[in-house]
């Protein structure tokens, strides 16, 4: 990920840059001998003149091109050919023809012109092999391009020549192709001809080159190239892959290359490089060479790490660009601190030298020190403490410790052993008697008393006299070295800052002038145990009341202020609710029987909120209130890209503020009536409430002149569905899961703006040429005249079943979670490439089928994670589907964490059980079943691979497929779904599809 951000910002001025290219088939401009293309009629026995090859020059712009002029306006009937040569199309899936002509204005011959014409036709046949003699000319045969009129203006001899351009494309598939041009009684000058085919450019980019690619058959499909790494760089993140559009432009790189160890990355010219001398590279990656690290060298070129110098080393778990380092000098100041018959405690000080390291640990060493009672606290052989503590000792021995230091570096060194400080001690005598009768006097909430009698002794010797009583105490079931202990000189002790109601365990001993005697027998205890008040203190009693009317006085007031609380909400609830129109309250009311339903919810919380335009009187109003008025004269209409139930979508120009943007306009039929005029603009006016990246833009409307038209942002590659379906099994998961991401952000805007959208489908979903969908369609009113378009006709208005839950189908309601329910089915479109949902059921078995709970199985390779949360968006019980905020969050979680996307959700049968299912167990041979799916075209392949009969049909797998040399991936899911239908059938009688 560090790689993608590094990289960006030169991705984004490197592609800006990156244009299209042509690839020449034909040029008659840089011919220089005469071109003798074929014509017809021609020769001295042609009824018209035809065709005639001259040259058009002029020498002020160094003009000479060879061309073909027609002029026959006087005859009956013209009909005159003119075909080039074969032109081969070479790698190009779809070619370009550009013509420079001229035409002269039928009025140039009064009286003359029996058949004068001011157009002429673009045909062409597209053939296998070059021949001698052209196609037969006959309109079965070729394809008509177009018929080719003057953009420019036609010229008569009081003005000067205008030269027309015009250009035309047409897909191709055959080796070649002939181009023709018919008159039929046009004066025309062909003065140049040009054929070529667009590619997107040679290019390197993420370290990876990209070979020129032509662009594909349609403007609107998108081709993927697949690069390769640069010297000294291997892939990262992926097998580099750029797609090429149709206007000859690369985007959205995918994947890359990052340099090898030793070689660092030069972004501009995009080559991996030799680290120099004296630096170094220790990872793949976009990193650049750096300097050797403290202590280190490096004498030649490609270095993946530099070695240390003498003396100094690198541990095997230390990073490359970890100075190296040395083992520790020995400890400071090892010291005794405790020493009696059985115990020794040392210290010491850290060394003074730890080697530019921090995981320096010591081991200790005793000479003396065998069996199994000796311990050690710390108990590990090595530790980072500076202090331990050796116990079962003998009494009166003498022992030598050495305490090492050392480091991760220290067994890379050539000393055998580590620095070290050594001591020698020798324990005291043990003949102190042990403490008796020790017994617990008084037990409070945090302190205990104990009292003891004194040991015994032989006599009235000084050396019996005791000096001083140590009391240790610890919790039950820790160690004795957790214990915490005082000395005192009488025979009683108080132990306080003890925990409350925690058992604990008490030991003494006594010290004498010849040592320390042994610990008493440990006798446990709780705290806190005694309920007679005279176990009681006062000072703690007074406490414990204090304590206990504190808590009586907080509870009260919170109580109080929870209470006074929901009072103040409920009556200001009431109070807003009583001022709004019934439809925006929390509840519906029935108004002439039938219930009314808001077009939007009552959600909370956002700064912004939605604003119905049926609330405003006159539509008028609400256009000028939430849209800009454009003038009419800042548009400029390019070509009728579609047509709308109010009128023609047209692709266009807005001129505003010196610029010119693409744009895309909707208009009004002339002469449509007041109700087809208000709901066209209140579209308008619910669009312009809205500014969100995912969500369509509203440019402004022209309502002042005729005709009546909506401004909005261009998106290049349409609706989302025919724009999958134009390219199916061409993207990565995670670049599906994006454009749901997208999707899912713009309706999170749209439910935070208290909007309900209703008809969420991938058909009002648009993309952009950079991929962004953006929610769009936003009429309310639509009249759905088609079957096909699954709309459900229901009192006050239609409804398109395949998307819409299924309360909003029983009862009208549509909120926020209707529209997630629509998101669900989104979500099954984009993963199953623009497939229709339901397939080809009727609207009622839908209905029914979504009432027993059936829903809509995995598409063929979609990840468990995005099926899941299909199934999330599709639960029956509204409040128990995700909010569009929770949406976003988890499709956010899979773009960051991609390999949860690797799991593949279980493809289950699209429900082949349904009554109206085809018994696909029919079928008696490979090609009768082949032919009920329109797949014959692979029945060579399944015979030379052995797939003779239904029997080994049933039991194919996509891996075999594959190997029959079927390897489109649209195909592979067509056979696949039908072969689980099959086993379905087979194996199981009564189940419909997936229940939830």
């Amino acid at each position: 990920m560090g790689f993608v951000l590094h990289t960006l910002p030169f991705l984004a001025i490197l592609i800006s840059w990156i244009n299209a290219e042509q690839v020449v088939l034909l040029d008659t401009t840089a011919e220089e001998v005469m071109l003798d293309w074929t014509r017809y009629p021609y020769g001295p026995l042609s009824s018209t003149p035809g065709w005639v090859e001259e040259s058009f020059t002029n020498f002020q712009k160094g003009i000479n091109w060879r061309s073909y002029v027609v002029c026959d306006v006087a005859y009956n009937n013209a009909n005159n050919w003119l075909w080039t040569p074969f032109i081969d199309r070479g790698d190009a899936n779809r070619i370009y023809i550009e013509i420079k002509f001229t035409i002269r204005d039928c009025s140039l011959f009064p009286g003359n012109a029996l058949s004068c014409k001011e157009t002429f036709s673009l045909l062409y046949y597209e053939f296998d092999a070059a021949t001698r003699e052209p196609p037969p000319w006959d309109a079965e045969r070729y394809k008509l391009i177009g018929r080719i009129a003057a953009g420019e203006g036609r010229f008569n001899s009081n003005s000067e020549v205008n030269i027309n351009t015009e250009v035309k494309s047409i897909p191709v598939t055959k080796r070649g192709v002939y181009i023709a041009f018919r008159d039929q009684g046009a004066c025309i000058s062909l003065l140049a001809i040009k054929v070529y085919y667009i590619t997107c450019p040679e290019v390197t980019i993420n370290f990876a080159r990209f070979p020129a690619t032509p662009t594909g058959k349609e403007i609107t499909i998108i081709e993927q190239a697949q690069g390769t790494c640069v010297d000294n760089a291997e892939v990262v993140g992926g097998a580099p892959i750029y797609l090429c559009k149709g206007d000859g432009k690369w985007t959205l790189p995918t994947g890359g290359c990052k340099c090898k160890s030793g070689f660092q990355p030069d972004l501009e010219k995009q080559t991996c490089n030799l680290c120099q001398p004296g630096t170094y590279k220790s990872e793949v990656g976009d990193g650049p060479c750096l300097a050797c690290p403290k202590h280190s060298q490096g004498q030649d070129y490609g270095l993946s790490e530099c070695r240390c110098n003498q003396g100094y080393y690198r541990a095997p778990t230390d990073p490359k660009n970890m100075s190296c380092t040395q083992p520790p000098s020995a400890p400071l100041n090892l010291t005794v601190n405790f020493v009696d018959q059985s115990t020794v405690f040392l210290t010491w000080q850290p060394p003074e030298n730890q080697g530019g390291r921090n995981d320096t640990v010591y081991r200790l060493r005793c000479d003396a020190c065998s069996g199994g009672l000796v311990q050690y606290n710390p108990s590990t052989e090595t530790f980072n403490e500076t202090r331990i503590q050796i116990s079962g000792l003998n009494a009166v021995t003498t022992y030598r410790f050495q305490v090492f230091a050392e480091n991760g570096v220290s067994h890379l060194s050539l000393r055998p052993n580590a620095e070290y400080a050594n001591i020698v001690v020798t324990t005291e005598a043990s003949v102190v008697s042990s403490i008796s009768n020790i017994k617990v006097t008084s037990v409070k909430s945090t302190e205990i008393t104990l009292e003891w009698d004194a040991p015994i002794t032989d006599g009235d010797l000084e050396s019996d006299q005791v000096e001083t009583y140590e009391v240790r105490w610890f919790p039950r079931n820790e160690e004795y070295s957790n214990s915490t202990s005082f000395l005192i000189t009488t025979l009683k002790a108080t132990i306080t800052g003890l925990q409350q109601r925690t058992e604990y365990g008490f030991q003494v001993r006594a010290k004498t002038p010849r040592g320390w005697g042994a610990w008493s027998p440990v006798i446990f205890h709780t705290t806190g145990q005694v309920l007679n008040p005279a176990f009681v203190g006062p000072q703690e009693g007074f406490r414990l009341q204090l304590v206990a009317g504190a808590i009586v006085v907080i509870v009260v007031v919170l109580v109080a202020v929870i209470v006074l609380t929901v009072v103040f909400v409920r009556s200001r609830s009431n109070d807003e609710c009583n001022k709004k129109q019934p439809s925006d309250c929390d509840t519906l009311e029935y108004r002439n029987g039938e219930v009314t339903t808001p077009l939007f919810t009552g959600i909370s919380g956002s700064s912004r909120t939605y604003i119905d335009p049926h609330t405003y009187e006159d539509p008028n109003q609400a256009v000028r209130e939430f849209a800009r008025e454009i003038d009419a004269k800042c548009i400029t209409i390019e070509a009728i890209i579609g047509g709308g139930e109010f009128g023609d979508v047209c692709k266009g120009k807005l001129k505003m503020n010196g610029a010119e943007i693409d744009v895309a306009i909707k208009t009004l039929k002339a002469g449509s009536l007041d109700k087809s005029r208000n709901d066209f603009l209140t579209e308008a006016s619910i669009m312009g409430q809205f500014e969100h990246p995912n969500v369509i833009f509203l440019q402004g409307v022209v309502t002042k002149s005729n005709p009546v038209m909506i401004i909005t942002e261009y998106m290049e590659n349409g609706s989302l569905d025919t724009f999958l379906r134009a390219n199916d099994g061409k993207f990565k998961v995670i670049q599906l899961v994006g454009m749901l991401r997208g999707i899912a952000s713009g309706m999170q805007y749209l439910s935070e703006m208290n909007y309900v959208h209703r008809d969420l489908a991938a058909r009002n979903v648009l993309v952009n040429s950079e991929l962004v969908c953006k929610i769009a369609d936003f009429g309310l009113s639509r009249e759905i005249e088609s079957a096909t378009e699954g709309a459900y006709t229901t009192r006050g208005g239609k409804i398109p079943v395949r998307w819409t839950a299924p309360e909003a189908i029983a009862f009208r309601k549509f909120t926020s979670a209707s529209d997630v329910w629509s998101m669900g089915i989104v979500c099954w479109e984009v993963m199953s490439y623009g497939e229709r949902p339901y397939w080809n059921w009727s609207n009622q078995d839908v209905i029914k089928s979504i009432e027993k709970g059936y829903r809509l199985p995995a598409p063929m390779d979609c990840p468990e994670a995005i099926y899941q949360l299909m199934l999330d968006c599709w639960q029956k019980e509204r409040t128990h589907r995700p909010s569009f905020q929770s949406i976003v969050k988890t499709l956010d979680k899979l773009i960051r964490v991609p390999d949860t996307l690797r799991k593949i959700a279980q493809n289950r049968s699209a429900n082949p059980l349904s009554a109206d299912a085809p018994d696909l167990t029919q079928f008696t041979s490979v090609e009768e079943w082949l032919n009920s799916i329109k797949m014959t075209r692979y029945l060579e392949n399944f015979h030379a691979g052995g797939i003779n009969s239904m029997d080994a049909v049933v039991n194919l797998t996509v891996k075999e497929l594959t190997e029959l040399g079927i390897t489109l991936v649209g195909h592979q899911k067509k056979i696949m779904n039908s072969v689980q239908n099959i086993r379905a059938q087979i194996r199981v009688n009564g189940n419909e599809g997936f229940l939830v």
